[in-house]
């Protein structure tokens, strides 16, 4: 009993139980992600999306994984067979170890690190590499030619994501990921609101780099099959999409705790919004409600059964947030299970905008991707740096409050963006003299 005690309250227990959470949780998330994706689809689209494999279609995931590995794994003949086995895997292992410094509550984390951020930016920024070697390897034009397309896509738009980073440091003041939610904390405000200039040039470069459409070019299915992934069939094309929803995880939770308070509800430091901490229980007995409200009008008996077990669960979820508020306020317990909630939620957010954005706009051509990064994203991101900083000097030298710096240096920014906005650029598919 000592030595379980003694295992248990060893400093390396806790990180290794949540990264043994994380390998085994994520891929199953990852497949139910890519459900809600089809669902909501399918109901901007006027229609069911998966319903046949199970209740409303709900192991249609655990349905893909198997159809996946029973298919044929193809290798092209003259393909570098080691490159092409490996590629994928450092695509999704930097996805997955970029989330080990990622704090997904206030007692969910599997290394604080003090350069945490930079940390996440620069495993996740290696997934570039599987997929340039996998569109090498395969020995296929296309395949080559979308690895170009991702490589030129994902440096260009890091560069402005980059600098978008920057402007939350200089806010914040630290690398680490805690650190910068305590940040937040103490100013009484997240950073979405000192710098939105900042967080929309991070969420346009996270749609980017992430290959998520408008900006999917790599993989456009009307000019290049799937890119990178043209000569890549059965499980070994699913870890590429798999490594793509991963990274999804890591630009919306990088988003989450840099810019949307990470952990912390709304007005965190406001006490007379106290009763905000009311919202997430009241949240899953509304869900319960309509879960059981909903339970006799499936036409089928397992649905209904699936349906009272959602209701069950959510007031399962609700009994424990409302059990957490029952605890000191200063509990460690009550902050994990509360901000687990707040994190979560804005991270699923995020998320759902990535899929209301794909079935919203259309694709762009590649000329107008790398001009909106090159000569639009990366200016305004450089100015706002610049801006960000002369408003800190400002507060600290000259004596002006936050709000006022800040909002003379989003005033800036935003006049330098319609300045490079309105400018005429000639279209590249034009003669640059008239009759040529």
């Amino acid at each position: 009993m000592a030595t379980l005690e003694n295992i248990v309250h060893h400093p390396f227990f806790l990180p290794i139980l949540y990264g043994v959470v994380l390998v085994l949780v994520l891929p199953l998330l990852i497949g139910y992600l890519v459900l809600l994706e089809r669902k909501i689809m399918a109901d901007m689209q006027a229609r069911l999306g998966p319903m046949r494999v199970g209740p409303h279609g709900l192991l249609q995931p655990l349905a893909d994984g198997v159809k996946l590995m029973l298919k044929e794994d193809i290798t092209p003949t003259e393909a570098d067979r080691w490159i092409f086995w490996v590629a994928p895997i450092v695509t999704f292992t930097a996805g997955m170890t970029a989330l080990a410094a990622v704090p997904f509550g206030p007692g969910f984390q599997v290394a604080d690190l003090n350069v945490g951020l930079l940390f996440v930016v620069a495993v996740s920024a290696l997934g570039i590499f599987g997929i340039v070697l996998g569109g090498w390897a395969s020995n296929s034009h296309y395949s080559l030619l979308g690895a170009l397309r991702s490589a030129a896509q994902i440096v260009s738009y890091e560069v402005a994501g980059g600098m978008a980073l920057v402007s939350g440091l200089l806010l914040g003041g630290s690398l680490s990921l805690r650190r910068l939610v305590e940040a937040q904390h103490g100013e009484g405000a997240w950073f979405v609101f000192l710098a939105p200039v900042g967080f929309f040039i991070y969420f346009v470069a996270s749609v980017a780099e992430t290959n998520r459409a408008p900006f999917d070019l790599p993989e456009a299915e009307s000019e290049l099959v799937a890119g990178f992934m043209t000569e890549y069939s059965g499980f070994r094309w699913v870890i590429f999409m798999m490594a793509e929803t991963a990274n999804m995880i890591v630009v919306a939770s990088v988003a989450t705790v840099l810019f949307l308070g990470g952990w912390l509800r709304p007005f965190a430091s406001t006490r007379e919004l106290d009763f905000l901490d009311y919202l997430p229980p009241l949240l899953f007995l509304v869900l319960a409600a309509y879960c059981f409200w909903r339970t006799p009008k499936q036409p089928v008996g397992i649905q209904k059964g699936v349906m009272a077990l959602f209701a069950l669960i959510c007031l399962g979820l609700a009994g424990a947030e409302g059990w957490a508020l029952t605890l000191p306020a200063d509990s460690a317990l009550r902050a994990a299970i509360h901000g687990g909630f707040w994190f979560l939620l804005k991270v699923f957010l995020y998320l759902y905008s990535f899929y209301w954005i794909r079935f919203t706009f259309p694709r762009y051509r590649f000329d107008q991707l790398m001009r909106l990064g090159w000569q639009f994203l990366i200016p305004v991101a450089i100015v706002h740096v610049l801006a960000i900083g002369s408003a800190l000097l400002l507060r600290q030298r000259a004596g002006w409050g936050l709000w006022p710096a800040m909002g003379l240096a989003t005033l800036v920014t935003l006049l330098v963006a319609a300045w490079l906005a309105g400018g005429k650029e000639r279209p590249a598919y034009l003669p640059s003299e008239p009759g040529g």
